[in-house]
């Protein structure tokens, strides 16, 4: 007796972003600098979207977000020994993620 393989569906993470405006997180001390990471993401979208972005203060603690709470989140680099509890929170939270260096 054989057991039937499980069905596997491959889809870009912004496939369901068609529908709306993406949520976006921003978190560090100089977000103009944060806000130029987004320019051109996503390529694919066929029409202009708004962008609704939340920003953090550097350090500041990203457990108040539910998970899944934001389609794309750029934070600045966080100390060695934050790094850890940094990725954990920001995988939660955010269907993509960049961290950028300060």
């Amino acid at each position: 007796m054989t057991c039937p393989q499980p069905t596997l569906r491959l889809a870009p993470i912004t496939s369901g972003l068609v529908q709306r405006n993406p949520r976006i997180l921003l978190g560090g001390s100089h977000q103009p600098t944060l806000l130029r990471y987004l320019e051109g993401w996503p390529k694919r979208w066929d029409r202009p979207r708004n962008f609704l972005i939340q920003f953090v203060r550097d350090g500041e603690s990203l457990a108040r977000f539910a998970r899944d709470s934001f389609d794309m989140a750029v934070i600045q680099a966080p100390s060695a020994e934050e790094l850890p509890a940094v990725v954990g929170e920001l995988v939660r939270v955010a269907r993509q993620g960049l961290i950028t260096l300060r």
